[in-house]
């Protein structure tokens, strides 16, 4: 296994980090035991989770994963040798989320907290991540900003550090990120931090893999100069960059066999860049899914890669990932068809 330092932290992340959206809804609590033991034994020392999980999100599966997860540390006895990471949610209206109107004032913080605190079963969290923003941009696959000058009705960032900082004070936390975010939004936390001492937003957890660069264009040269690494979700785009949904193919159990809806990765260049990727890995004999999750491993502006699987197999094709080498030739040929079909499902 490969590590990285996480930010300014004194904290080396694996760079496979554990993705665990499905556990509660795709997977059950013993196949959660299942991939946290062997990801564990394998050195990833990386888990990354969220108030809302498991995906999609419903209120019958609301804070499920979490609960897993503290059940696993209950059972194992391994919390201190994990890094863990979770997320408290944005602007929702869901009731069955602290009755909903959810923003990131000090108390909503507060009580999600409390309640993640419990179901982990843990008394303090490594890097606790705003999910999204607050406040109205263009996230989760939104094309474009669209402003709103009536949009002023969001906890301002300074509130924000000042409410987590607080609660690094209390121990509950250890470090801070962002999710979800933009490069105006990390830019200005970022210099918040400075200004008023506040803590630093260590990471970013936002989507980069082979069909969406965009975190290239401003957020990468952040990312290295301000020493707020990404963590990269989604590098396999959905399932898409490991070539199962070729030629039409759902196969069964599969995330978009079973949620149609999930239509981001579905467009005609999409698909033709596909194509091409998948002709490199015959080319050069690599196996797609490593192919994808260590160009996104390799980048210098990444800290970790967030892997999720349904199979144990799965698992073990992504950690396995980390021994696979890229060739400059591998490299270029990536690159040509970016530039031939640039970002196609950003």
């Amino acid at each position: 296994m490969n590590y990285k330092k996480l930010g300014n932290t004194d904290l080396y992340v694996s760079t496979i980090c554990l993705g665990t959206m499905t556990w509660g809804e795709q997977n059950t609590q013993k196949e959660g035991f299942e991939q946290m033991d062997y990801a564990f034994s394998n050195g990833v020392n990386f888990w990354d989770t969220a108030e809302i999980y498991s995906i999609p999100m419903r209120e019958e599966t609301y804070g499920k994963t979490e609960k897993i997860i503290g059940n696993w540390f209950e059972k194992s006895k391994k919390r201190k040798e994990v890094i863990l990471a979770t997320k408290v949610c944005g602007n929702t209206s869901n009731k069955y989320i602290r009755g909903g109107g959810n923003n990131f004032g000090k108390k909503k913080i507060g009580l999600a907290l409390e309640e993640s605190l419990k179901r982990l079963k843990t008394d303090y969290i490594d890097l606790y991540q705003l999910h999204w923003p607050e406040r109205n941009t263009n996230f989760f696959g939104k094309h474009g900003y669209e402003h709103d000058e009536d949009d002023n009705d969001w906890t301002s960032f300074e509130e924000i550090l000042e409410s987590l900082d607080q609660f690094i004070n209390q121990g509950k936390i250890r470090y801070i990120g962002l999710s979800n975010e933009t490069a105006w939004g990390l830019s200005k936390f970022l210099e918040l931090s400075k200004l008023k001492k506040l803590p630093k937003m260590m990471s970013v957890q936002n989507p980069y893999n082979l069909l969406n660069r965009t975190y290239e264009v401003g957020l990468a040269e952040i990312s290295i100069r301000e020493k707020s690494g990404l963590l990269a979700y989604s590098p396999l785009a959905f399932g898409y960059l490991t070539g199962k949904y070729r030629n039409n193919n759902l196969p069964e159990k599969s995330r978009m066999k079973l949620f149609k809806d999930f239509t981001r990765y579905k467009n005609e260049n999409g698909q033709k860049a596909i194509e091409e990727y998948y002709k490199i890995t015959k080319k050069f004999n690599i196996d797609f899914t490593q192919m994808s999750l260590k160009f996104c491993e390799i980048q210098p502006f990444t800290t970790s890669v967030i892997i999720g699987a349904t199979t144990m197999q799965q698992l073990k094709t992504n950690i396995e990932s980390v021994n696979v080498t890229l060739s400059n030739e591998i490299i270029d040929e990536i690159n040509k068809i970016q530039k031939k079909y640039p970002n196609p499902c950003p």
